[in-house]
């Protein structure tokens, strides 16, 4: 009974009304502390630094109370030394202040790597160590040899180099190959309508030369060359017709889409330009 009238009591309710009160407060203030502390609702777009060098990103970033923060570099000899090539998160991407923003720059230095040895395997063996090296095909010639398409010699710049010499990554090796004792031909491949890679690689494939290239007036930024394709090539596609290995292919490139083939006009490699178990 005399618990019931303490509940009801003035001095008990002046105590509850004074801890809900309290209780009340401390939640109000730990959510505007929150709501500051996380800057609730606010969010930041990264800006695009890609081309921009360092000193220049750091400013910028600066400014939007952003960090950075260098992961990796390559070496593209076609963009400016030490320039920002890629960002993560992307640009536009929402972001809150202080979030860390990780770049990729262009190396001031080419990569410095082995060559590897290639003499006495065949092209397609030749191909993929190459590449997996870093490395790129050059110049096909062709020399009377009784291993048709062997590595005979490996070259750059016009002279032979040896396994373990330094290169520079991404150079081109040329190939002399062996093209056995009769006279052996090739068809040439269809190029039209190909992206340039994969007319160089369709090329390779038929144990062909890229000979010269010649780009049309649609071209104003690399983005263009990145989007070019072959318009017209020579010699012109011809089943029926055959050429010596290690003979050079021209091709003419342009970014205008009026150009383009004829719908159909197949842009994948086929199955014939595969390498015929050599």
């Amino acid at each position: 009974m005399n618990f019931l009238k303490f509940l009801i009591s003035r001095l008990f309710l002046k105590h509850l009304l004074i801890a809900i009160s309290i209780i009340v407060f401390m939640s109000i203030i730990a959510l505007l502390f929150l709501r500051i502390y996380t800057r609730h609702g606010q969010a930041l777009s990264v800006p695009d630094i890609t081309g921009l060098s360092i000193p220049e990103a750091d400013s910028i970033l600066t400014a939007k109370e952003l960090r950075y923060q260098i992961v990796d570099s390559v070496y593209n000899a076609n963009l400016t030394r030490g320039s920002i090539i890629d960002q993560n998160p992307r640009p536009e991407f929402k972001v809150k202040e202080n979030r860390t923003i990780f770049l990729t720059i262009n190396a001031f230095n080419p990569e410095i790597i082995r060559m590897p040895n290639i003499v006495g395997v065949s092209l397609r063996q030749a191909r993929a160590i190459v590449q997996t090296a870093g490395l790129n095909i050059g110049k096909l010639t062709y020399i009377p040899d009784i291993a048709v398409n062997n590595v005979l010699q490996q070259k750059y710049k016009g002279n032979v180099i040896e396994e373990g010499d330094s290169i520079v990554k991404g150079s081109q090796i040329d190939l002399v190959l062996g093209r056995g004792l009769s006279n052996e031909k090739t068809a040439a491949p269809d190029l039209v309508g190909l992206y340039f890679e994969q007319a160089k690689e369709r090329i390779t494939h038929r144990y062909l030369n890229l000979g010269a290239v010649i780009y049309d007036a649609s071209f104003e930024d690399a983005e263009d060359s990145i989007n070019a394709f072959i318009w017209k090539q020579k010699p012109e596609f011809n089943e029926d017709a055959l050429m010596n290995l290690g003979s050079s292919m021209d091709i003419w490139l342009s970014a205008d889409s009026t150009k383009l083939p004829l719908p159909g006009h197949e842009i994948t490699p086929s199955a014939d330009d595969r390498d015929e178990g050599f």
